[in-house]
């Protein structure tokens, strides 16, 4: 009579091979911990503006129920207690060539001659300018993410912060809207670090939450510049 060699394998090497394939299995279906905060790209460095990302708090946008630029405050207030209006403190810090009206304060004309959002050069001649002073974090972005809940001096400190405030071309100011990070960005690249890291500052000075999209254009931008710092 014929012998068969027993081919089936010895239970041991069996549970063996069944614990692999139920290991392989879990692996593929179970999703690492997230511990970059969901966003692209490693941690910044200590102290960068990439690194700064990661202390904001993330949030769903709140409804925008409610929002008037009134609720900042008069526009261009006297915050800082100068004697001048926040608009001509900006448009004196930021212009060149600058000629003033009425005394030290107004300014009458100037030059803007490396515009951050475009690149392009802007003369300024009062009451026929295409300079906008921009709030670099919009009033009604902040409203949406936190600043509905602020009193009226803070709203009113935010919306004359100098850190949160940039001479531009108005075209680019408008097409910008309250848009946030996810949305819109300066259309001059060369800006783009130095313009998330602006929003970043502000929203850690103020508390402003960001969403998840937000969060993770910010690190977008400054996974191409690492060693940017917070202004």
């Amino acid at each position: 009579m014929l012998s068969y060699r027993r081919t089936t394998p010895p239970l041991s090497a069996l549970a063996a091979t069944l614990a692999a394939a139920a290991v392989l299995v879990t692996s593929g279906c179970t999703t690492p911990p997230d511990r970059s905060g969901g966003a692209e790209g490693a941690p910044g460095p200590a102290g960068s503006a990439l690194a700064a990302v990661d202390t904001l708090t993330v949030k769903g946008r709140a409804p925008k129920t409610g929002y008037d630029r009134e609720k900042f405050g008069r526009a261009w207030a006297d915050v800082d207690g100068n004697g001048c209006g926040t608009r001509d403190d900006i448009l004196k810090r930021d212009l060149t060539g600058v000629r003033f009206k009425e005394g030290g304060c107004k300014v009458a004309s100037g030059v803007l001659a490396d515009d951050p959002y475009t690149g392009g050069r802007i003369d300024f001649v009062r009451g026929r300018s295409k300079v906008d002073i921009d709030h670099i974090v919009a009033l009604s972005d902040a409203w949406q993410k936190g600043a509905q809940r602020w009193d009226a001096d803070k709203r009113r400190r935010f919306a004359n912060d100098p850190l949160n405030l940039l001479a531009v071309d108005s075209a680019a100011n408008r097409r910008k809207s309250d848009g946030d990070a996810a949305t819109w960005l300066p259309p001059n690249k060369a800006y783009r670090c130095t313009y998330v890291a602006a929003q970043v500052a502000v929203k850690k000075k103020y508390g402003v939450w960001v969403t998840r999209g937000e969060r993770d254009a910010m690190k977008r931008v400054l996974g191409t510049c690492p060693e940017q710092r917070l202004p």
